[in-house]
């Protein structure tokens, strides 16, 4: 069997191993595929992986061998699943491997812009401390978030798991989902989205990009937030209007944001949150901890090697 990586880089920048994928089959890894050579680089594979790379219909009607195709990653929309489907070829993700990293990720930025730990950091190696007149100093209000109400929009595995470090320190969290359960409730209460933007003090996205859910933090729902509300997004940039959250966050309606993602990525130079006040963008890494990519390795070579055997599993297009 013929295995094509396309983009392989992100997922294994060298810290990992191909071996589980070689023992299925012959593997080529590109790190990176250009949009002209993606047809070319299938060329005869059984089984393709992506991760970024689209995956379209003249694509997939250009490279007849293809039987099989893993996303390596939880979000699916780079494959044209329904071509995929009409064609017989079963679009595999890997739904369950960042909870944890991306949980903690979620909480890292709150408590950064809580803090404000590696600016106080680089003050006290700048000298301010040791030339303070004071024993100590800070620059930006410090927040505690005993008592604070954090609110989660999807209550899914990655939303739990936000939900139970919240409540560890000490948060009262609410949740909105359409699916609501045991597991859920142990941590949080279940209330509709008008209710959890209104009693907020942060709000943490984690849930599809759906068109339901796309622009659903927009310049209506944010006027319903209390002011001075904290925003968090690693779940998917669309998530957001970016031009009303940098509005927010310009007027002070919004106190700070934390965001791992944005609507087009890498971030465009023009993006109206680069310059907006209070903003922290980092570049979609809470997925990318060696454990948490591990898992994603793993997973992806448990979801081939399941095809191969005729019990295929983690398929999108049924």
């Amino acid at each position: 069997m013929k295995i094509v990586v396309l983009d392989g880089f992100t997922l294994n920048p060298g810290d990992l191993s191909w071996g589980g994928l070689e023992q299925l089959g012959s593997v080529t890894v590109y790190d990176r595929t250009p949009k002209e050579e993606i047809v070319s680089r299938i060329g005869d594979a059984d089984a393709i992986l992506t991760n970024k790379t689209p995956i379209s219909a003249e694509t997939l009607a250009a490279c007849p061998s293809v039987k099989y195709i893993g996303v390596l990653a939880t979000g699916y929309n780079v494959v044209d699943t329904q071509t995929a489907k009409e064609r017989g070829i079963p679009v595999c993700n890997i739904p369950t491997y960042g909870t944890a990293a991306v949980g903690q990720f979620a909480i890292a930025m709150l408590l950064e812009i809580c803090h404000h730990v590696a600016h106080h950091s680089d003050a006290v190696h700048a000298g301010r401390w040791s030339s303070n007149v004071d024993w100590c100093f800070w620059d930006y209000p410090l927040i505690e978030l005993e008592g604070k109400t954090m609110g989660i929009i999807g209550f899914g595995r990655i939303g739990q798991r936000t939900g139970e470090i919240g409540k560890a320190l000490g948060m009262r969290v609410l949740a909105f989902d359409a699916y609501q359960n045991d597991a859920g409730k142990a941590i949080g209460s279940y209330v509709d989205l008008d209710t959890l933007l209104k009693e907020s003090d942060v709000i943490s996205l984690h849930c599809p990009l759906f068109p339901e859910t796309k622009g659903i933090i927009n310049a209506a729902s944010i006027a319903k937030m209390k002011d001075g509300v904290i925003l968090l997004n690693n779940s998917r940039g669309p998530l957001i209007v970016e031009q009303d959250l940098a509005d927010a966050l310009n007027s002070g309606k919004v106190f700070a944001a934390g965001l791992d993602v944005v609507s087009e990525e890498p971030i465009r130079d023009d993006n109206p949150l680069l310059s907006a006040k209070n903003c922290i963008i980092t570049p979609h890494i809470s997925w990318a901890p060696k454990e948490s990519r591990q898992r994603l390795m793993d997973a992806a070579v448990q979801n081939l090697a399941a095809w191969q055997s005729g019990s295929t599993q983690n398929v999108v297009n049924p």
